[in-house]
């Protein structure tokens, strides 16, 4: 591995050299109160690579991505990002005001004024050819016009994870990316995320109980359970004797 020149920050240090790491981790402890969500957290981040946290409900996996998201920050240990680092985080269930009056371009629109990668309002010819690029890496284009409160949920999650693509981010961080979308919507998004892998080169941090989805696109796996217990590729990870195993040492230590 390369040697790293950092400097600090509030929330993390930043890489300032090294060319595939996007972010590592270094011995995390988070706590939302004296009793520790997550202990123990050492990881790697790197152009181009799938990661996977999977692990019981209330392991911790949601909070370890909003502490890689820089919302909370560690009680002890550290964070290396790369400087310049752009992150696209797309919560389990984002907040979403469906009841306002705007369409999906609007709404798509407004995320994108305040990514700053362009100005609202503008020509509309020209936002509108944005955003269907946008809606088109997820097939989802002909959603443009229509106001958030017709969307099914499916729908939904489309729209939000091509607005989390429009901030162009070396690192995507996605919890539960697959919620009420059906088998062809989750084909398209295992498809789109090997795109951004081999073309754009982008980092992703994934948050799944979809065994399958994880066996198909990531590169490594982490079991979490307010530490990490078991990591590796998905093939040695997601053997079913492994996995009965584990969850058999969660249940026994209840």
């Amino acid at each position: 591995m390369q040697k790293w020149e950092v400097k600090e920050t509030q929330s993390a240090f930043i890489v300032q050299q090294g060319e595939k790491l996007l972010l590592k981790a270094d011995d995390l402890t988070i706590a939302y109160t004296e009793e520790s969500a997550l202990e123990d957290i050492s990881m790697e981040i790197e152009k181009g690579k799938i990661i996977a946290l999977i692990g019981p409900n209330g392991a911790g996996k949601t909070t370890l991505l909003k502490c890689f998201a820089g919302i909370i920050k560690p009680k002890k240990g550290k964070i290396w990002r790369k400087e310049g680092l752009r992150v696209g985080y797309l919560a389990q269930r984002p907040s979403v005001p469906r009841y306002l009056p705007v369409t999906v371009e609007e709404f798509v629109a407004l995320r994108l004024s305040c990514f700053r990668l362009f100005d609202w309002p503008f020509e509309k010819k020209q936002r509108e050819k944005k955003i269907i690029e946008i809606l088109e890496s997820f097939h989802a284009e002909g959603l443009l016009h229509k106001k958030l409160n017709e969307l099914s949920g499916g729908e939904m999650q489309k729209v939000m994870i091509a607005s989390t693509l429009a901030k162009n981010p070396g690192l995507l961080l996605l919890d539960e990316p697959l919620t009420g979308i059906d088998a062809v919507g989750g084909f398209e998004f295992d498809q789109l995320l090997h795109e951004l892998k081999e073309k754009k080169e982008i980092g992703t941090v994934l948050v799944s109980h979809d065994l399958q989805l994880v066996s198909h696109i990531a590169d490594w796996v982490y079991f979490l359970n307010h530490r990490i217990l078991v990591q590796g590729r998905p093939s040695d990870v997601l053997q079913e004797k492994k996995l009965a195993a584990v969850y058999s040492l969660i249940h026994t230590k209840r």
